[in-house]
């Protein structure tokens, strides 16, 4: 085992307080972000960074760092993606060390405006399996001095119970996904059971009082009324159907659930609706961020159906860098924030804002609209 290999007991006792403090974490965006700070933390590096795998393990598609502002992220551009010294240690699984990257074989350089870096420590994250979640790399012992055997050791250690813990936390997830899954079952025979029957016993109530003798207003918003409760049924069943319709489609990849969604909305739209994919979609995106990714197809969807009175409509789902993406662009008449009651909309944007996202909808100069929706949160 890695740790057995770190002799010094104050670096063991730091360990064991690092294991400690990440597995307090619950959100796993910030479980990510406070592994590889405390990582950093523990080998005294100035520069840190965790590169979490894609599923086929071929290059990096999330890149967390420590030791940078976000100006100076902001400057450098793209992200890695596991090339050169970096793409060694995705590759080959296994620790490595440089006292001058520079002088490194596979070295590809730094990109502009990146900090000055010279010694290097990479070293995978492994489950108890073996499998590979990512790899973390520090850079430039704040002593000045290069990274050592013993270094080594401790980040192995820590990388592995930090692989376990990530495992952990999303478990935990998808936990909170069934329990919210029952709720909904059970909200779904409410409905059902109750007000529906509620409903449907006043109507009928109503229909009995047709039968009497009433003068023509009353007779008429008698008539309404019983119109009004059958189109609140409808409404209430067509609730129940999406409820259900999310609990069958949940265990399923987003890819499919966005198909679903599309073909259950589509089929009142009558016009063609291309989608695209990119990025790991069904193995990284979690329950939580994928019924927002699907309550948000639907509004937009439905909003395109009601107003956009649009020939064509393009949906695009994307994983990159980190940030997951939803783009729906029709070509209709346009959007018109002054004929928009906004609850939609506020519903959007607070959906964005609960996975750290963003929401923007634009009305194009040639005409449609423009809706994107992302998260920086996917679990």
């Amino acid at each position: 085992m890695p740790f057995r290999r770190v002799s010094d007991p104050e670096r063991l006792h730091a360990l064991i307080e690092a294991m400690l403090l990440i597995e307090s974490e619950l959100d796993l965006s910030v479980l990510l972000r406070s592994v590889v700070s405390v990582a950093s933390e523990l080998v005294d590096a100035r520069y840190g960074a965790l590169g979490v795998s894609s599923p086929d393990g071929t290059e990096l598609h999330q890149f967390i760092t420590y030791g940078m502002s976000a100006d100076e992220r902001e400057r450098i551009g793209d992200l890695p993606r596991g090339h050169g010294l970096l793409g060694g240690v995705l590759h080959d699984a296994s620790a490595r060390r440089s006292t001058n990257i520079g002088h490194e074989p596979d070295s590809s350089g730094f990109p502009a405006n990146h900090p000055v870096m010279k010694t290097f420590l990479g070293v995978p994250v492994l489950s108890g399996d073996g499998r590979v979640f990512g790899n973390l790399y520090f850079c430039d012992r704040r002593d000045g001095q290069p990274f050592t055997d013993e270094d080594e050791a401790l980040v192995e250690a820590f990388g592995r119970a930090a692989s376990l813990i990530v495992d952990k936390a999303r478990l935990r997830a998808q936990l909170r996904e069934f329990t919210l899954t029952e709720e909904r079952e059970r909200l779904a025979r409410d409905l059902h059971d109750t007000v529906i029957q509620r409903l449907f016993a006043v109507g009928l109530s109503l229909q009995s009082v047709l039968s009497t003798s009433l003068d023509d207003a009353v007779r008429t918003r008698v008539t309404t009324s019983i119109d009004d409760l059958d189109a609140t049924i409808r409404e209430i069943r067509t609730t129940i159907f999406e409820i259900t319709h999310e609990r069958v489609t949940a265990s399923a990849g987003l890819r499919s659930r966005v198909l679903s969604i599309i073909d259950e909305v589509t089929t009142r739209l009558e016009l063609p609706v291309d989608v695209t994919f990119e990025g790991p979609l069904d193995t990284m995106v979690g329950p939580q961020a994928a019924g927002h990714v699907i309550k948000t197809l639907r509004e937009v969807l439905t909003n395109v159906v009601r107003h956009a009175q649009a020939s064509r409509v393009d949906v695009s789902v994307e994983m990159h860098d980190g940030t997951l993406t939803v783009r729906v662009l029709d070509d209709g008449v346009g959007f018109n924030a002054s004929s928009t009651s906004g609850r939609g909309l506020r519903n959007l944007a607070d959906r964005a804002a609960e996975l750290e996202g963003s929401f923007d909808i634009s009305r194009r100069e040639d005409g449609g609209t423009l809706v994107v929706w992302s998260a920086r949160r996917w679990e």
